[in-house]
């Protein structure tokens, strides 16, 4: 490996400059350390997540391109659109958010497995407890079908992964996120690698440099006290 990338010491919440990560596409940036709040807190507000397997240390990436959707630029097309002016689904801000994060770490069209572990799972739903991990919620009636989660500081969302169960469910629930953070004018989140069905619905890649600056601007804006309140919403 290179020897830009550093082993991150226990007793230590600091990281790399990002520009120091590896060359390759997905710009591993460091290895080890924890998964604590204050270091995923740390991570997060400066462009960096953790991502690896069970067996595994813990990898720390921060990629370049990046992959963002532009709240002003969601793609619904004709055939979602249509779903949504005769569904019967409802959504939900952060009623669920454990029984989100277990359906994402066992969505069944995951073929390739997992990077949701259990400490992973266990260090995010800590972080929700904390204030910082969201989750949005799909329902059919009683059901949860659909719902995606990340983790949001300030207006900083950076989304970690989604799931359903019924037809357009993790739709409903990106176009919820997108309408809750545009309604703060706050103009993208964080998808951080693209995949298909994000860019069908409208995910762009950006430069590293290009998203540090966008990221720093929205982790400075102050979203209301109520605003990841657990409650029911209504998307338009």
């Amino acid at each position: 490996m290179s020897q830009t990338l550093q082993w991150l010491e226990q007793e230590s919440l600091n990281f790399p400059p990002y520009d120091s990560a590896l060359s390759d596409p997905n710009g591993l940036l460091a290895i080890g350390g924890d998964l604590s709040v204050q270091r995923l807190v740390k991570a997060y507000s400066n462009g960096i997540f953790p991502w690896y397997n069970d067996q595994q240390p813990i990898l720390w990436w921060c990629p370049t391109p990046r992959a963002i959707i532009k709240t002003d630029q969601l793609i619904i097309n004709r055939t979602t659109r249509k779903f949504l002016n005769k569904t019967h689904y409802t959504t939900s801000v952060n009623l669920a958010f454990e029984a989100v994060i277990t359906l994402c770490a066992n969505a069944p069209f995951r073929k390739e497995g997992t990077w949701i572990t259990e400490e992973m799972k266990q260090a995010y739903i800590d972080l929700h407890h904390a204030g910082y991990a969201q989750s949005i919620e799909v329902w059919d009636e009683q059901e949860l079908i659909g719902g995606l989660y990340g983790i949001a500081i300030n207006g900083y969302f950076s989304g970690e992964s989604m799931f359903y169960t019924k037809d357009n469910a993790s739709k409903v629930a990106l176009i919820t996120l997108n309408e809750l953070l545009a309604s703060q004018n706050i103009t993208f989140f964080d998808c951080q690698i693209e995949n298909p069905f994000l860019n069908a619905m409208g995910c762009i890649e950006i430069s590293r440099d290009q998203f540090m600056l966008i990221k720093n601007k929205a982790i400075k804006t102050t979203l209301p006290k109520d605003f990841w309140l657990p409650r029911k919403v209504i998307i338009k």
